[in-house]
């Protein structure tokens, strides 16, 4: 299976996130790495827009056989759009992709036993897509919508109720997807026959901003103590 890692240069909430040293170690790197040890991954794109970006995911062992366009690496560009040029493109080139995996950068606690789970369930379940998820750690009936005023409203129906007594639910933590092409192409991210893949929380740890990416740190840390 193909693994697909999209990697832009233009992060805004933290700049040059995805080549940050984490450990002394680009932050990229964590998701070739992983993606190496795969007994299901033959094959590692790097999509980007960014030279050093390729520069640093080439010594890592992925490819970036050509440069993401400037028109899908802008804010407002589609993750979908990027996939569907990048799968065509390749396949014009001689390569036949019909699945593949996602493995964003930002979810450098996300192991190989995750990524390999992942792919058999996709193959067990002769799924269309498969997509990460973890335990949301509150009900979602404690969500509120902030008012400009400061005062609040309910989203869901108003219940008063120990946490116990709440519905678990789940997020989608942005570690792992697996595809089908034919799904992409039609746009969709899901169907009757996509399957979640459950995460615990502490592999699940997204790094958007200075914090996560610190909360990162400390957990590799801990892992790497704990071997």
């Amino acid at each position: 299976m193909l693994a697909f890692i999209p990697a832009r240069g233009g992060s805004k909430g933290l700049l040059g996130k995805n080549i940050k040293l984490l450990n002394n170690k680009p932050l990229i790197a964590y998701a070739i790495e992983a993606a190496l040890n795969s007994k299901y991954i033959s094959r590692i794109i790097v999509s980007t827009d960014d030279e050093e970006i390729a520069k640093v995911a080439k010594d890592f062992g992925a490819e970036v056989p050509f440069l993401r366009p400037d028109f899908l690496a802008t804010d407002q560009a589609l993750a979908l759009d990027n996939y569907i040029y990048t799968i065509n493109r390749l396949n014009q080139e001689g390569t036949e992709i019909d699945e593949f995996i996602v493995l964003q950068p930002t979810s450098p606690l996300r192991t190989v036993n995750d990524i390999d789970n992942a792919i058999q369930l996709f193959k067990e379940k002769e799924a269309d897509s498969i997509i990460s998820y973890t335990e949301n750690p509150h009900p979602l009936h404690w969500n509120k919508k902030i008012n400009k005023d400061l005062t609040f409203s309910n989203i869901f129906d108003a219940k008063l109720a120990n946490r116990q007594d709440f519905e678990i639910t789940y997020l989608p933590n942005g570690a792992i997807y697996v595809f089908k092409f034919e799904l992409i192409k039609k746009k969709e991210y899901y169907s009757s026959k996509s399957y979640a893949y459950i995460m615990n929380r502490t592999n699940s740890v997204d790094i958007d901003t200075l914090e996560d990416f610190e909360y990162a740190e400390f957990l590799l840390n801990k892992r790497k103590s704990n071997l």
